[in-house]
């Protein structure tokens, strides 16, 4: 992902056993399940949301906000042609998003993940002007394409460290049976789940 732009996709330099999860693709009704398991542990987490998918749900865009997580621009339109786009066509995408989630929350995000997590030079010259930072990940769950809960897990499981950015989606029911033991892992092993602006010091809206 950092080949064309800087992404931020761990913190190499926390000591501590802090890490973030993030939520990609919503929001979608299996959000609120996600939101009532991240509650029941006291977790707060980081949602990457596509602006369509915002015009859906915009109820539940504002109760993720409103449940103290933060939101990020995951484009509007989350096409697969994404990284075919041009410069123009790119800034228009992460600039609806942006107007989208701050007619609803009232906050600018200034996070962006790309759809796929594919960067290219022409998105890489829409972000010098728009100036979201990158967000990435270290570690890919596969939720969005495997079904097998322990090998989700185990992936996760095997790669976590002190720094990591969990990728998960809050669009599939494989995810809410996995979060909760994923969570329960954590919490056995000591880690303390932060949003990412807090893992990362980054500020997550415009000020």
């Amino acid at each position: 992902m950092s080949i064309h732009v800087d992404a931020f996709c761990e913190n190499p330099l926390e000591k501590e056993k802090r890490i973030a999860l993030t939520f990609d693709d919503g929001p979608h009704l299996v959000t609120p399940q996600i939101l009532a398991i991240l509650e029941k542990y006291n977790v707060k987490a980081t949602f990457f949301c596509i602006g369509k998918n915002i015009e859906t749900y915009p109820e539940i865009l504002k109760q993720i906000n409103e449940r103290g997580h933060l939101i990020g621009n995951h484009s509007f339109s989350h096409s697969h042609f994404f990284d075919f786009y041009r410069k123009k066509r790119v800034i228009r995408e992460l600039h609806a998003t942006d107007e989208i989630i701050k007619k609803n929350i009232g906050k600018k995000p200034l996070f962006f993940r790309p759809p796929y997590g594919v960067t290219n030079p022409s998105i890489g010259r829409a972000l010098k002007i728009t100036n979201h930072n990158v967000i990435g990940w270290n570690i890919r769950s596969m939720d969005g394409i495997v079904k097998n809960e322990k090998m989700i897990l185990n992936r996760i499981f095997k790669r976590v460290s002190p720094g990591s950015i969990i990728l998960l989606h809050d669009t599939s029911l494989v995810t809410v049976s996995v979060l909760e033991q994923l969570l329960l892992f954590l919490q056995n092993n000591n880690y303390k789940v932060v949003s990412v602006d807090k893992l990362l010091n980054l500020n997550a809206y415009e000020e």
